[in-house]
């Protein structure tokens, strides 16, 4: 068992570390593991990290959303909203400031810090590699992750923990949950990946399922560049027909939501019945409107995505949204990590979701 259990959720993480505080408390028959600290901000914009009580030997979690954009501070008179950049200084402040003292450092990050940066085509930075070195220099034992963009980013530190958390469990509890008429065979259901890169959430959740699978992949523009980026000229579909059945589509975000719509309305015109969409992180880069209108016309039925990153109240109003709780799981991840217990149980779900499966089968036949 490591030392005592200790809880600091920066300013970005602090709704979710206060509910994992408290079902960590209902668990441990009382008591409170979450720790005071502060990031205040001088008139120029530079900032500090303060801890306010003794962290010494302390088995500590540090929880962190660098995608928290809600936050603001003061800069010469003016109110900045805070970038990623800033919420990964921030955690690196408190690092800083437990001075060594803590018996152990984990750092939660559901969000992986610049994950869409994590590999090198051209001439350019790898943010999210030097960002993991970082945090092992400055002596982070084990970073928590959950459906990292590219799990394999953890080679750029081979010798710490580095775990990549599915939470295929938990949309597979919401989706059974909110629709009670689901027929889970390869006739009525199919599991669909937008994109090359989600083949590998996809195949999981379809083999556990027991359904097939369909893919898009994206044709891109490779002669021109738009904000950093080959523009995508048209998603192009691989699988058997779709007609009449509950489609699925998986995927580790959902950015500005283009590429998601697209997949849906192509699905709908082939013939999908209902169209689901799980993402495991919700960004809305570019607002509502577009799934508004999209909902509207159709083209698809609900978005499931986590509550591990901040969620703008007006999402949580939306008709086709449903999120998808996760301080439990957190919780438990924390407490397993804490008592010196293995995690694969918890991060590896798939026999518990076949019994979710089949619990629900014959709850409807």
């Amino acid at each position: 068992m490591a030392g005592k259990l200790g809880i600091i959720a920066l300013e970005s993480a602090l709704s979710m570390g206060k509910n994992i505080d408290k079902v960590l408390s209902d668990w441990r028959n009382g008591g409170h593991f979450l720790i005071p600290t502060e990031c205040p901000r001088f008139g120029t914009g530079e900032g500090k990290g303060l801890i306010k009580e003794s962290i010494r030997d302390r088995d500590l979690y540090i929880l962190v959303d660098v995608t928290n954009s809600s936050i603001e501070y003061t800069m010469n008179g003016f109110k900045n909203h805070m970038s990623p950049d800033d919420h990964y200084q921030d955690l690196k402040r408190i690092i800083s400031a437990c001075n060594g003292k803590a018996d152990r450092i984990t750092v939660i990050m559901p969000f992986l810090y610049e994950s869409r940066q994590h590999r090198r085509i051209v001439r350019e930075s790898l943010d999210c590699a030097v960002m993991l070195h970082e945090l092992e220099f400055m002596g982070v034992k084990d970073v928590i992750t959950f459906d990292a963009h590219d799990s394999r980013v953890q080679q750029a530190i081979p010798f710490s923990s580095f775990e990549n958390v599915s939470p295929s469990l938990q949309f597979t509890h919401k989706l059974l949950e909110e629709y009670d008429d689901l027929i889970i065979d390869s006739d009525h259901m199919m599991f669909i990946s937008p994109d090359e890169g989600a083949m590998s959430r996809v195949v999981f959740m379809s083999s556990v399922f027991g359904v097939n699978i369909g893919m898009f992949y994206k044709r891109r523009d490779y002669a021109s560049i738009v904000n950093g980026v080959n523009p995508i000229v048209a998603h192009e579909f691989c699988g058997e027909s779709v007609v009449g059945k509950d489609v699925i589509v998986v995927d580790d975000m959902i950015s500005s939501g283009g590429s998601i719509i697209d997949v849906a309305e192509q699905l709908k015109n082939r013939g999908a019945s209902r169209v689901f969409v799980f993402s495991t992180f919700g960004l809305f880069t570019h607002g509502f409107d577009r799934f508004d209108e999209a909902y509207e016309k159709k083209l698809f039925d609900r978005i499931f995505t986590t509550n591990l990153i901040y969620q703008n109240p007006e999402l949580l109003e939306k008709k086709w949204y449903c999120p998808v709780g996760m301080h439990h799981y957190v919780a438990a991840i924390i407490d397993t990590l804490n008592k010196g217990h293995s995690l694969q149980s918890i991060i590896r779900p798939a026999a518990r979701m076949k019994n979710v499966i089949s619990a629900y089968n014959k709850q409807v036949f």
